[in-house]
């Protein structure tokens, strides 16, 4: 069973910076997957930050963190990252680290793995 874990989450100020990362353990030694952040505010639903395929030469963002965010991967280590600047108090919510087989066919937004979600609290 493949596992998710998030790591970097934290508090910061308006205009500060983090990274999260996100490392994939448990699957095949073989194993390559499509990899992607999505958060979840409060009451709101869970929306997709950024994706990249395998190995890394597509990566689509949301429209709010453009020129914010940067997403990155390691094939080496089934990992992936979110650097995040520029952090404003509307991208506080949870972060969720989420992966799928790299040949996957389903909707963009459906994904097979997840992790249990990193807080990320901007205040202002």
């Amino acid at each position: 069973q493949v596992q998710l874990v998030e790591s970097g989450g934290g508090l910061v100020q308006a205009g500060g910076s983090l990274r999260l990362s996100c490392e994939a353990s448990g699957g095949r030694t073989d194993s390559r997957f499509a990899m992607a952040w999505f958060r979840q505010a409060p009451g709101k639903e869970r929306e997709l930050v950024a994706s990249i395929s395998y190995p890394g030469k597509n990566i689509e963002y949301g429209d709010s963190i453009k020129g914010r965010f940067t997403i990155t991967r390691d094939n080496a280590k089934n990992a992936v990252y979110l650097q995040m600047t520029n952090l404003k108090p509307a991208d506080t919510a949870v972060y969720y680290c989420a992966a799928r087989p790299y040949n996957s066919v389903a909707p963009p937004f459906v994904y097979d793995y997840w992790g249990q979600g990193t807080l990320v609290a901007v205040s202002s």
